[in-house]
């Protein structure tokens, strides 16, 4: 293989490996909005700019103003539940827990 060669086959590599980086630290967000997709969404906005479908359910880009992110994974895991009659207590695992916040945090307003 030529000089050139091995050079843009180097460049191809960083690239790839800066690629999958970047898509690796995005995973834990990616995941946490596919959970509040599923378990959430029908009640609250998961979204930058979306509206809550119910009406009496905050949009999750304002729940830093109401709670601390930084603690929110752990209320998460011990089990999340709102006096609220149609919202069903939530438990999520350690990882599901990080993940919803990793996505919270790039929502908030």
């Amino acid at each position: 293989m030529s000089r050139e060669r091995h050079i843009l086959a180097a460049f191809a590599a960083a690239a790839l490996l800066a690629g999958m980086v970047e898509a690796r630290a995005q995973e834990p967000a990616a995941r946490g909005r596919a959970l509040l997709k599923e378990y959430c969404a029908r009640c609250h906005a998961i979204d930058r700019l979306d509206t809550s479908p119910h009406r009496a359910a905050p949009p999750f880009r304002v729940i830093g103003e109401s709670f601390d992110l930084d603690r929110f994974a752990r209320q998460l895991r011990r089990g999340l539940a709102s006096s609220h009659p149609d919202m069903p207590e939530f438990h999520f695992n350690a990882d599901d827990a990080d993940a919803v916040v990793a996505y919270l945090r790039t929502i908030q307003q």
